[in-house]
């Protein structure tokens, strides 16, 4: 597979590869503005989280997404998610997207913060795609 098992960090934030264990974080991080309300978006709530993790994780295993949990390294609480998604390695093309964060973090840093980490990864591991 192309996609490997990754952490990127910035100074403020991590983004570390989903799994299982990371449930009952995300399920808290949306919590912080009941985000599954939210019309515009999907964020996963307690009764969805284990089907949202299933998904994202058969996708990393069929080389279409590497789905991440996005960490505030100040505090170790994860704040929300983030993806590389609908990989196309034949067209060397990739998304981000599935993007969330905890209300308290929405207007701050950590979104642009997290695109870059990704953005630059993509550039400087562009070898994978070929």
């Amino acid at each position: 597979m192309w996609f490997e098992d990754i952490e990127l960090e910035s100074e403020n934030i991590k983004l570390t590869t989903l799994t299982m264990e990371h449930a009952d974080a995300l399920v808290n991080a949306a919590n912080d503005g009941e985000l599954w309300k939210l019309w515009f978006t999907s964020v996963p709530s307690a009764e969805i989280i284990d089907d949202y993790i299933t998904t994202a994780l058969e996708q990393k295993a069929k080389g279409l997404s590497l789905p991440f949990v996005v960490i505030d390294k100040a505090s170790g609480e994860v704040i929300g998610s983030t993806r590389f998604c609908n990989a196309d390695l034949l067209n060397q093309r990739v998304e981000i997207g599935y993007t969330w964060y905890s209300k308290s973090y929405q207007k701050t840093s950590c979104n642009t913060e997290c695109k870059l980490l990704l953005l630059t990864h993509t550039k400087q591991d562009r070898h994978l795609y070929e």
